[in-house]
Parts: C-alpha cells; sequence; structure tokens
C-alpha cells in the first residue's frame, strides 16, 4: 500500500514541475523568434501551440521588456508591425512614447492604430 501511495504521490509531482518548464520553453521560443525578426515562424508557432498574442502579452517579458519594446529595441520591424496589428488599441496607446525611444516606425506604426 506504502508503494502504491509513493509512486502517486512521485507522479503527482513530476506532472506539477512539467508545466512552467513547458511554459518557459514556450516564452524562449517566443523571444527568439521576435528578436530574429521572423514573422512567420512566430506566426506558425503560435498556432501550433494554439496561442494569441494579445492572451500571453501581459504575462510575457524578453530581457525584462514586453513583446512590443523587446521587438523595438532588437530592430524586429516585421515583428513589432505584427504585434500592434494583434493588440488592442488601448494595450498599444500607453507604448508609444517607450517604442519612441527604440523604433520611430513602430511608434508611427502605433500612433497610427
Amino acid at each position: 500500500m506504502k508503494k502504491v501511495i509513493l509512486l502517486s504521490t512521485i507522479l503527482a509531482a513530476s506532472t506539477l514541475t512539467a508545466v512552467p518548464a513547458k511554459a518557459d520553453n514556450i516564452s524562449l521560443r517566443i523571444c527568439e523568434y521576435v528578436q530574429a525578426n521572423d514573422k512567420s515562424r512566430l506566426r506558425s508557432f503560435l498556432k501550433q501551440n494554439k496561442l494569441k498574442i494579445r492572451n500571453i502579452y501581459d504575462g510575457l517579458e524578453c530581457n525584462g521588456d514586453n513583446l512590443l519594446i523587446f521587438s523595438a529595441k532588437s530592430k524586429a520591424l516585421e515583428v513589432g508591425e505584427f504585434i500592434i496589428g494583434k493588440l488592442p488599441a488601448k494595450k498599444v496607446k500607453p507604448e508609444i512614447d517607450n517604442l519612441a525611444k527604440y523604433s520611430a516606425h513602430l511608434a508611427e506604426e502605433a500612433r497610427e492604430r
């Protein structure tokens, strides 16, 4: 009986630790695609994992910045435009001043939104 309880406890503990590891891997991949300015891979990765930019934007940081600022710092204009297009205007508007520091092009895209 003790073996069954011990085995079930070990299995439960292993499944609980696997979820954050997967989330870390997903966020790392998203950051890599943004930094590489690879819009097509980012889009296919989001579709593959059934994610939407507007749902993950608030909880995801790359090098301490949100996705939009990170794309501006990385000079990833194509991905930055994609992110701006997928986010609601009320989330983009507060970032315009920060965007202007790193990318005039993305700041202009955000203003047009």
